[in-house]
Order: structure tokens, then C-alpha cells, then sequence
């Protein structure tokens, strides 16, 4: 019989957060489930294991105060799954600078916020485990996606420094890189939308976008498979740093690597003639 484990989901009342609470459940762990909104979905579930905090990752004094309820329900949480963010399609120049420091304090300052203060708790009890959602669009950058993916390429980059700076403390750190899964993330709710639309960039971002509408509700990844993916790796004994999920998350990010080594090749000389000759 595993050993019960206590998970803190942020972003838990619809989309993979709320799939991955309700596996998670499923599996006989608890759950601290935060939501900024307490939604009809996450309200019915009404299970014994199921502990839902109000919080807005934004707000650091509720992220404290969310740490400390979550503590005080169940004596200390095992994993730390940060889901809470959103998407903004656009050009780069096309957003405005509120439009990008709003995605920014989700996705990057909402996530290091609630980082911040559950590591406290983690580092005392000498193990744990941290999950950030990342995206597809943290391994490659797309046309439309750029200010999104610069965001979940921060994700990225502070995950493997994470991971160095806890291994030695017994905590593991998991980035997760799902491509296109048939949640609503292509909706309104979850994709902002912007007002000034350049013509210019309709061959490239005008594109993304009719696509964006097209494939709502048609992708290919399924997010309960996704859950139980999750759950695979908290209880493994070495779980990884990078977990791409879905078949279009590999491929980009094989024809990224593929494209790099390319230029590496191509431009060898160059590369490694820019140290001092002596």
C-alpha cells in the first residue's frame, strides 16, 4: 500500500488543475486545492481529503495565509503543484506593457510567490516534491505565442536551478511540458485577447489565431491521462526534471534541438573561435 500524500494544487478549480485534483483524490492522497474563485465544479466534489483554500498566487499575503491554513488541516503537504496561469496570443509588439505584467504576474511572480513560501515547510521536513506547469511553449517559441512563452521559458529556467540548489535537501523539482490538451485553455477564460491587432503580422499571428478557434476543444492530449502521469511521478523514486507530455510536445521539441544542432554545425568556426587564443 503507497503511502498517503498531501498535494497543494494551485489554479484548481477548472482545466488541469481541477482533472488533476479529481485523479489525485482518486488515488487516495489529499489535496489543498487554491482557487481564486470558489467554483461550482470544485464545490461538489465534497470529499474528506479534499481541502479548497481561496487564493490568488498574485497576492503574496494570501498565498502565506493559504500555506498556513493547508498546514494547520493536514500537518504538512508532500507536493507542490503549480498550475495557476494563463495564456495571451499575440505579436510581441502588439501587446501592450499592463497586458504583459498582467500574464507576468501569474505565470512568473504568482509561481515564485507561492515557491517562496512553501519551501520553508519543505526544506524543515527534508522532502517533497515541486511540479510547475510549464507549456510546449517553454521548449520553442511559436508566432503569437512569444510573450506567453517567455514567461513559461522563465518556468523553465528557475525549475533546473531549483532542482540543483534541492537535491541535496531530498526535494524534487519537475518541470511539465504539456502540448495542445483538450482543456480551456483556448478559451476565453484562460486565453487573454488583445485589442490592438497589427496587420502586418496576419500571415504569422493572424494565422495562430484562426487556429487557436479551430482546434478549441479538439486537441489531442487528454488531461485525465495527464493526471495520472503526474501521479506516476510523485510516487517514483526518480522522478524527472523535464516531463514533456503529448506526442506534439515531443515533436517540437525534437525539431528545436534538430534546428539548433544545425546552426551549431553550420557555424562551429564561429562558436568556437571567440575565446582568447591564449
Amino acid at each position: 500500500m503507497k503511502d498517503q500524500k498531501t498535494w497543494f494544487i494551485t489554479g484548481a478549480s477548472r482545466g488541469l488543475g481541477l482533472e488533476i485534483t479529481k485523479a489525485v483524490l482518486a488515488s487516495g492522497d489529499k489535496v489543498v486545492a487554491g482557487a481564486r474563485n470558489r467554483a461550482p465544479e470544485l464545490e461538489e466534489l465534497k470529499h474528506e481529503n479534499l481541502f479548497i483554500v481561496s487564493l490568488d498566487v498574485t497576492q503574496e499575503e494570501q498565498v502565506i495565509e493559504a500555506i498556513g491554513q493547508a498546514i494547520s488541516k493536514f500537518g504538512k503537504f508532500d507536493v507542490l503543484l503549480n498550475n495557476a496561469g494563463f495564456g495571451l496570443l499575440s505579436a510581441v509588439e502588439e501587446a501592450s506593457d499592463k497586458e504583459i505584467r498582467h500574464m507576468y504576474d501569474t505565470n512568473v511572480f504568482g509561481t515564485l510567490n507561492v515557491i517562496r513560501h512553501t519551501l520553508p515547510h519543505l526544506r524543515n521536513q527534508r522532502s517533497g516534491h515541486i511540479i510547475n506547469i510549464s507549456s510546449v511553449g517553454g521548449l520553442s517559441g511559436s508566432a503569437g505565442w512569444g510573450l506567453y512563452n517567455s514567461t513559461k521559458f522563465a518556468v523553465e529556467g528557475f525549475s533546473e536551478a531549483l532542482s540543483k540548489e534541492l537535491t541535496p535537501l531530498n526535494i524534487h523539482v519537475t518541470a511539465v511540458e504539456p502540448g495542445y490538451f483538450r482543456t480551456n485553455f483556448l478559451d476565453e477564460s484562460s486565453l487573454n485577447t488583445i485589442s490592438n491587432i497589427i496587420d502586418d503580422y496576419e500571415d504569422t499571428v493572424g494565422k495562430m489565431r484562426s487556429r487557436a478557434v479551430m482546434v478549441n476543444k479538439m486537441q489531442p492530449g487528454d488531461p485525465k491521462k495527464l493526471a495520472d502521469a503526474l501521479i506516476q511521478i510523485v510516487y517514483s523514486q526518480k522522478p524527472p526534471l523535464h516531463l514533456p507530455l503529448g506526442k506534439d510536445a515531443l515533436e517540437s521539441y525534437q525539431i528545436k534541438t534538430a534546428n539548433f544542432a544545425n546552426d551549431i554545425e553550420a557555424w562551429k568556426n564561429v562558436i568556437t573561435g571567440t575565446d582568447h587564443s591564449s
